[in-house]
């Protein structure tokens, strides 16, 4: 049985990398010992390489399950383009590659194999596989397999049958989001309730965490947009027409924005996720049709237009950002109206009661997050389990809001919506609180209630505040059946007999100065990298990729060419150190990259020459 030792230097020569990232080693010894196992590790923290290190220590094939077409098609570019023999098979596979993976799985040379779950499933799949005798299933997106999980997919459900058809073979199984609920159900109905579990931790301290009411979504999107400006992102929005608005809105102001959604033709999909891929500087408008499976590694934002339906898929979606390691910035927008919106869809779905339970409940949690007047990360990661000190690095860290006592303040809301009969939503009971006679007001007689006017000190921004807390703590709930009305929730007569306390938050002014450190530290590039040689490495990189039809980061990602451009080798065994620099890259590409740094150095010593 290969050691460990055997896997790290693979990883050195094939992959160019010096070291395991945290938790690879254990689950790479786990793999090479025979072990079923369910890992669950942070988006970019190198999942993929657990188990494509065992399929190449072993010399044995690994059949990879998973979801996308598109993730197949760049893994094996890559896993290619680092001299490891992998394919696919999928109905985009042209014939000729087919062919090709056909042979080399006949002759035992593929280590490889990418499928997706409805296609390993079909019966003469399954009859040629078994005479192949793969040494082991990895599945990737594990928590599909779980009715808990947040994007449950019946295809995966069937992958429980692997064991009969596949008696030697051993399983594993990966995801980046899984609550302790879904990782039992993953082991109990993937692996009989018999697999070494690893969860290697759920924070990612490269991505700065925003989150703010949604106040005007177009300028709150387009702040975030021009602080990255001419690099890559995906904007999601809950419908399909503010997609399409959306990306054509962007588009006309000079940015590269294409929409994706399940509403468009599957060609035009394609084209467009092929475009983000493969480009720099594209943005996806997008529903939660786009994204599963992506490995772009240079995303360098993600904005939610809407509240997302849960932590998991919060998690899920910002994590596509920054796989590189390198700094990325997401922001969600939220309001009363996703709160409704969400509650909505939870109770309009087919699913059981216990499962629709279950959903209101992981709704909660997330607009616990939304709400929380201390650090994101630690309430983000609270929800994993994990603790964490104050990151540092997210809006309630940056820009640190005041808590009052707001019991006070929650009584008066609680009266005006308990005097106005249950029956309306946010903005009016604002204008009965702040003693605003409009004409509904005054149609309905409000204005001749107690509560009109108790809340007149209070700015309608604040009150708008104050009522979505209140309806993230349980205060207020709203009637998503009766278009958005505010009603008590089931701490409302604890609150209103002075039971129990009201904890509210103030949101702070941003200080200009502070906003600007902040655009600043989102973009700013490590004070050793030479800018003019990235660009140049970067055009490189861009002319490579255009030539054998791969994206950009297939050939490298951008913290090796930031790496170049920091050291600047001159030799071909100096580049070898460099980050992600492989002994099949290093002879594909070496020379014409030591061509540019030693190019960039002659005219710097030109330059210095003549000064």
């Amino acid at each position: 049985m290969p050691t460990l030792d055997v896997a790290l230097e693979l990883l050195k020569s094939t992959f160019g990398h010096d070291r395991f990232r945290l938790g690879q080693a254990e689950i790479v010894s786990a793999l090479l010992a025979g072990d079923s196992v369910l890992a669950v590790m942070p988006t970019g923290s190198g999942k993929s390489m657990c188990y494509q290190l065992p399929a190449l220590a072993t010399e044995s094939l690994t059949v990879v399950v998973s979801p996308l077409i598109a993730l197949m098609r760049d893994q094996v570019a890559a896993l290619r383009l680092n001299g490891v023999a992998a394919g696919a098979l999928n109905s985009a596979t042209p014939r000729a590659d087919a062919a090709e993976t056909h042979r080399q799985l006949r002759d035992g040379r593929l280590r490889l194999l990418y499928i997706s779950p409805e296609r390993l499933m079909r019966a003469d799949v399954l009859e040629g596989l078994s005479r192949l005798g793969p040494a082991r299933f990895a599945i990737d997106e594990a928590h599909c397999i779980s009715q808990w999980g947040h994007d449950f997919r019946p295809d995966y459900r069937r992958l429980a049958e692997l064991p009969d058809h596949f008696p030697d073979a051993r399983l594993c199984a990966f995801t980046a989001t899984a609550d302790a609920v879904t990782r039992q159900d993953i082991v109990e109905r993937l692996f009989g309730g018999r697999a070494k579990v690893f969860v290697a931790g759920f924070d990612r301290p490269n991505l700065q965490i925003g989150i703010a009411p949604r106040t005007s979504a177009s300028r709150q999107i387009d702040s975030l947009l021009d602080r990255h400006s001419g690099q890559s992102g995906i904007v999601y929005t809950l419908s399909r027409k503010e997609a399409e608005r959306t990306a054509e809105r962007l588009s006309s102001d000079g940015r590269i924005a294409l929409p994706y959604h399940a509403g468009m033709d599957q060609a035009v999909r394609d084209l467009h996720q092929d475009r983000f891929l493969a480009e720099d500087g594209v943005i996806v408008v997008a529903t939660i049709a786009f994204g599963m499976g992506i490995d772009k590694p240079d995303v360098r934002f993600v904005a939610h237009v809407n509240v997302p339906s849960t932590v998991e898929a919060y998690y899920q979606e910002i994590g596509r950002a920054g796989r590189d390691g390198l700094p990325a910035e997401t922001l969600m927008l939220h309001g009363l109206d996703d709160i409704r919106l969400r509650r909505l869809m939870i109770d309009d779905s087919d699913r059981p009661d216990e499962a629709k339970r279950v959903e209101h409940q992981r709704l909660n949690a997330l607009l616990g997050l939304c709400e929380t007047a201390g650090c994101r990360r630690q309430a983000l990661l609270g929800y994993f389990g994990e603790a964490c000190a104050p990151c540092g690095n997210c809006d309630r860290c940056l820009v640190p809001v005041d808590t009052i006592d707001g019991t006070v303040i929650a009584q008066k809301a609680l009266s005006a919506a308990l005097r106005t009969g249950q029956r309306f939503g946010a903005e009016h009971l604002i204008a009965v609180l702040r003693g605003e006679a409009t004409e509904k007001v005054r149609q309905h007689r409000h204005d001749r209630l107690p509560t009109f006017g108790v809340g007149a000190d209070t700015g309608k921004a604040l009150w708008r505040s104050y009522l979505r807390q209140m309806a993230a703590a349980d205060v207020l709930k709203i009637d998503i059946g009766g278009y958005g009305a505010l009603q008590l929730g089931d701490r409302a007569r604890a609150v209103l007999k002075g039971a129990e306390t009201v904890a509210l938050h103030q949101e702070a002014a941003v200080d200009p100065g502070r906003r600007r450190k902040r655009r600043q530290a989102a973009a700013m590039l490590p004070e050793n990298v030479d800018a003019a040689l990235l660009a140049r490495l970067k055009q490189l990189r861009l002319e490579i990729a255009r030539a054998e039809g791969v994206p950009a980061f297939t050939v490298f990602h951008d913290r090796s060419l930031q790496d170049m451009a920091a050291r600047k080798p001159q030799s071909l065994e100096r580049l070898a150190d460099c980050h992600g620099v492989g002994t099949s890259k290093l002879d594909r590409y070496g020379e014409r990259i030591l061509a540019v740094l030693k190019d960039e150095a002659v005219s710097l010593a030109a330059g210095g020459d003549g000064a």
